[in-house]
């Protein structure tokens, strides 16, 4: 295609198959945990991460981790310790996050609208060489760490009781878990941007979960499809100039729906052809 002979759309591609492939991988395991909403707290933490490094001049992308990272973190410690349930820790991240961003853009000298909606929707197409060595190596960190702690933090995902019984550092673990969700999230929104970043973890998930059964399989198809998406995302979008944000979610969305009708449509003809059969009652002898 001629636009990929473009720099900044092959940097574009890059980041959007890094992003595919490392959001799915932490997906599922809030996916298991049911916090598949936390992408979007952290998200909107992320925010005001970005308005402290335009107010102060340095890279969005660094300070975003970084205050992400500190939020993520004391959400976890006041669903482990405080009296705050975990929906309610999560509504004043969202709050919170969004107001101190949406204020500290405003006090920044770069303070347009237009530099507020590439982090909030995603700019693929302005991301420097800079920011894929950053999403690069963070999205490399992100793969090692979801894929090599893979046994215990499935067991803490299913069943933290238990992982805390047989000795496994779970509160190490969820906050392993919560830095690493940070990082994802700060890392995407140059992709899907920070207010769709959330579907991109959990979407692909979903899709695989029709069709799979074991964990090690879900995680590899989630990852499958996060890929594919991103890149055809991508692809789709310089060709009908949309954004590529929104157009990778959707085709996500439009997987999970092939993929559910399809598995459906599947599961339905097999009935068909080797319908169950019938267990015939055992014979009763009845003694006087």
């Amino acid at each position: 295609m001629d636009l990929f002979t473009y720099d900044f759309m092959i940097r574009a591609l890059v980041g959007a198959l890094i992003i595919g492939l490392a959001a799915p991988s932490l997906g599922i395991y809030l996916v298991q945990r049911r916090l598949s909403l936390i992408g979007d707290g952290i998200g909107h933490v992320a925010l005001t991460g970005v308005g402290v490094g335009l107010l102060l001049h340095h890279s969005p992308v660094i300070t975003a981790v970084i205050v992400s990272a500190i939020g993520a973190v004391g959400v976890e410690l006041i669903r482990q310790r405080g009296r705050t349930s975990g929906d309610l820790a999560l509504a004043l991240l969202f709050y919170g996050g969004i107001a101190g961003g949406v204020v500290l853009v405003g006090l920044s000298d770069d303070s347009s609208n237009a530099n507020l909606m590439q982090y909030l929707f995603g700019s693929l197409i302005t991301t420097s060489t800079q920011d894929i060595v950053v999403i690069a190596v963070l999205g490399v960190l992100v793969l090692a760490t979801m894929t090599g702690f893979r046994p215990a933090l499935f067991a803490v995902s299913n069943d933290e009781e238990y992982a805390r019984v047989s000795g496994l550092p779970v509160r190490t673990l969820n906050i392993l878990m919560a830095v690493t969700a940070a990082v994802t999230v700060t890392i995407a929104m140059r992709t899907v941007g920070l207010l769709l970043v959330s579907a991109l973890m959990v979407v692909p998930v979903a899709a695989a979960q029709q069709v799979t059964r074991g964990f090690r399989t879900t995680m590899a198809a989630a990852m499958l499809i996060g890929l594919l998406a991103a890149g055809l995302g991508v692809v789709a979008s310089a060709e009908i100039d949309t954004a590529p944000g929104a157009t990778t979610v959707i085709l996500a969305l439009v997987a999970f729906v092939a993929i559910t009708a399809g598995g459906a449509a599947w599961r339905a003809l097999r009935r068909r052809v080797n319908p169950p059969r019938e267990v015939e009652p055992p014979d009763v002898v009845l003694h006087a």
